[in-house]
């Protein structure tokens, strides 16, 4: 019994880490074409973020008219 609800903890949480890994690439490929090129060092930013705050940088970046939006935005959400 015990041994089954281990297995199911663990079968959520990489179901879990996949969604989360499956939206910082999209995140990252949306930044990328609205953008070009992103730094390195703000890509590793936004892969540290929780799904919430990537949900909301998805929404967020449809506003940013400039790199400097989303460093703002990282840098609010770090604070």
């Amino acid at each position: 019994m015990r041994l089954a609800s281990l297995y199911q903890q663990d079968r959520e949480q990489a179901i879990q880490e996949g969604n989360k890994q499956g939206e910082q690439r999209l995140i990252i490929r949306q930044l990328n074409r609205r953008f070009g090129e992103i730094d390195s060092s703000l890509i590793e930013r936004v892969r540290e973020l929780s799904i919430e705050q990537l949900e909301a940088l998805g929404e967020a970046l449809l506003d940013f008219s400039a790199l400097t939006d989303l460093e703002a935005w990282l840098t609010q959400q770090e604070g």
